[in-house]
């Protein structure tokens, strides 16, 4: 499979990805300094300094690589910003990888949206970026991201010691072979 170079916009059933913006920052930390949507996260809600550090990484991320995270947004309101998530080069201790991430709003729970993100996403790694592999960090009280990795068909394959005096991480991943195998969807 040859790499295609990704739209910069992608549109779902509901949703519209659009890379991260500076302009996005209100809404960033509005989503990431809320302690819900930090309740799984030990380091507990982003500061606006860790916010504005992050986003600005996505942007470069983008810039540098053409693909990253998106503000997801729903399609019939484009300005109304759900959540974040998408793609990004990351390290894994010592394995690297895509990251497949996404936080939404906490009145965007429930809805789906993250499934219907995560899909699209894979697509993206799969079908335009030719990636052989996905990679999902999750801590593994957060039930409710590990159910939408495994409905997107990722499994466990790893643990990382990435939080002292906690829990390992686990590493959920999904390769090429099978997201693009017909069997998988069965």
């Amino acid at each position: 499979m040859s790499i295609t170079t990704p739209p910069p916009v992608i549109h779902t059933h509901r949703l519209l990805l659009r890379p991260v913006r500076a302009d996005d920052l209100k809404v960033a930390q509005a989503i990431h300094g809320d302690p819900q949507t930090n309740r799984y996260n030990p380091k507990g809600p982003s500061s606006l300094e860790t916010t504005s550090s992050h986003l600005f990484n996505w942007i470069e991320h983008w810039k540098n690589k053409g693909f990253g995270y998106w503000a997801v947004c729903d399609r019939q309101q484009p300005e109304k910003v759900l959540g974040f998530g998408g793609l990004q080069d990351a390290l894994f201790g010592s394995r690297s990888g895509l990251n497949l991430y996404f936080r939404f709003a906490v009145e965007a729970w429930g809805k789906g949206y993250a499934s219907e993100m995560v899909e699209a996403a894979l697509d993206l790694a799969f079908r335009h970026l030719a990636r052989n592999e996905v990679i999902g960090l999750v801590r593994p009280d957060n039930l409710p991201s590990r159910r939408t990795l495994e409905r997107a068909r990722m499994t466990v394959d790893g643990e990382l010691d990435d939080v002292p005096g906690q829990p390992h991480s686990l590493l959920y991943s999904l390769s090429a072979e099978r997201y693009l195998s017909p069997e998988s969807f069965m």
